[in-house]
Order: C-alpha cells, then structure tokens, then sequence
C-alpha cells in the first residue's frame, strides 16, 4: 500500500484487538467502537469512516449498518466463530463477504465445557457455598461419576471433537447428533437428535444457533431427557426455550445445567436462572482464554485480509 495512499478504515465493536492481530492490520486505519456499541453507534461510526471492514466482537451487524458504510464495506468478520449476530441474508445481498474465526477459541471452549459439565456432575458450586456457611457435607453429598455415563453432543465440529475426545478419555459412552457430520471420530456414535436426548445423562450444545433450531430445546425436547439428566449450552441461547429449562431444572426433571450463553445478553438481571441454585451461570466467556483471545483476534484479521486482497486482484 502507498505511503501516500490514505488508509483504508476498518471498525472494530470492541475497544481492543490482541497486538499480534493490530500488527496484521497495520495498513488499516482501526477505529475502535467500545464494549457495548449500539446500532445507533455503530451507524454513525460507518457514516464518518466508511470502513471497508469490519470486525465483530460485541453487538450486531445489520442492514442498517452495512448501508451506513456507504458502499465501501467489503467484509465483515467475525472475532470468533457465531456469526448469527451478522445479518447474512443482507450481507449476500450486498455482495459484502461474511466471515469467521473458525476454530480459533475451539480448545477454550471445549475446557470451558467440561468446567461445566463437572461443577454440575460435583456440585462445585453448591458445596463451596455451604463449606462458606460453616457445613461438613461429606456423609450427604453423593457427586454424579461420569465413568460409564453417557454424553450427547449436539454438534460435532472443532469443539464438539474435542469434548467428544474428553468423554472418551473419562469412559463414557459418547453419542453426537450432527446432520452434516459425515463421520465420526473413535469412540464416538452418531445418532438422531431424539435418540440422544432419550439416552444422555449429559447433553452439550455444540452448535450454530440458525432459524430452524432456534429454540430447540423446548419443553417437547426436555420432557424426552432422561430424569436427572445435565444439560450443557456454551453455543448460543437462543437454542434455549430459557423458561422451559427452568420449570425442567425446578421440578427436578433435570439434574442441573451449566450455562454459558443466553437469549438476550447480557442476561437480564432479575432473571428465573438467577433462583436456581442447581442452574450454574457464566458470562458467555466459555472462548475467552488468554490463548483464544489471540487467535481469534489474528483469525479475524487474516480473514479481512484474504478478502481485501482477493477484491484488489479482482480490481487489477
């Protein structure tokens, strides 16, 4: 790029990118939108830069923001790998290129899974709050051993191998329901989604959240769980029926779950999960590692250079 040759803009929706990933993109102009950019926000902010870019981490890219771009915005990528936040459907329309960090926080949120999966199988949680409230636990407290269990996963890609080659590592029985997966790896059964709901201890969400499974686990899905099974989500929230899920963990059908992800988020506070002391909560972080956060940053930036550059050797 000539030094005389102002550069190009690129909006980031965050305030920071790893320093590895700011190297790669030292010939844009990064402009940073903050933590919790509004649509409003990020309008204005297309409207003065018109970025060529824009990389994703908080809050959502819709027709109105890509218009805003005033015809220049040629990608949009995602720090990460859940690009339901971008409006594809206006993006395709737009010739304007979507993109994702495929792979890049797998093995952080594959430990954050299992993180889940075993405060719930132990009740971490629960025992640490009595244990700060001056009780001995030790002749009540059975934990749930996985040795012998089995676990569903309901995705089978980057992530979903990698919990799928824990549970194998524990013994357990593993089955995945994953309509596009044509194989699987040792060790593990594919099976249709009924099925693994009926014969699970344990289910993990290891999906994209699309139209047609929004809200798949409804109360119809949970009444084919086994009774005091787990339920693990660190894909997105809206695969939830949230009070559903609540009414199933408050009867005890459900054992516990361990949730990561939420249909609007930041969760709302008060929230029904917020009284269910055996629902187990974190703020979506499940891919927020020290090692994740770089390579998503350096996978984001990679993907907005293959496509800049791809358009310039079209332009040539």
């Amino acid at each position: 790029m000539n030094a005389a040759t102002p550069k190009p803009s690129l909006i980031v929706t965050g305030n920071d990118l790893a320093p590895d990933a700011l190297q790669m993109l030292r010939d844009f102009e990064i402009v940073f939108a903050g933590r919790t950019p509004t649509e409003s926000d990020l309008i204005a902010l297309c409207a003065t830069h018109k970025p060529v870019a824009i990389i994703v981490r908080y809050g959502k890219i819709n027709a109105k923001v890509m218009d805003a771009c005033g015809g220049n915005l040629q990608v949009i990528s995602k720090h990460g790998s859940g690009i339901d936040v971008i409006d594809q459907k206006a993006a395709a329309e737009r010739g304007i290129a979507v993109r994702a960090a495929v792979g890049a926080n797998a093995a952080a949120v594959a430990e954050h899974t299992w993180a889940l999966i075993l405060a719930c199988a132990n009740s971490v949680p629960q025992l640490d709050a009595r244990m700060r409230a001056g009780h001995w636990d030790k002749s009540t407290h059975k934990s749930l051993e996985l040795a012998g269990r089995t676990i569903g996963l309901v995705g089978l890609g980057a992530i979903g191998r990698r919990v799928a080659a824990v549970a194998v590592a524990f013994d357990m029985n593993v089955l995945a329901y994953d309509p596009y997966a044509k194989e699987a790896p040792a060790g593990v059964t594919l099976v249709a989604l009924d099925a693994l709901f009926a014969a699970s201890d344990i289910v993990s969400l290891h999906c994209p959240l699309t139209d047609e499974n929004r809200q798949m686990i409804n109360a119809e899905a949970l009444g084919k769980f086994k009774r005091g099974a787990i339920l693990v989500n660190t894909a997105r929230g809206g695969l939830i029926d949230e009070p559903a899920l609540a009414d199933a963990i408050a009867s005890g059908h459900l054992l516990a779950a361990g949730l990561d992800s939420f249909d609007v988020e930041p969760m709302s506070s008060p929230h029904v999960f917020q009284r269910l002391s055996n629902a187990i909560l974190s703020p979506h972080i499940g891919g927020v590692s020290d090692a994740a956060y770089v390579n998503m940053g350096k996978g984001a930036a990679a993907n907005v250079i293959d496509v800049i550059d791809s358009h310039a050797r079209s332009a040539a």
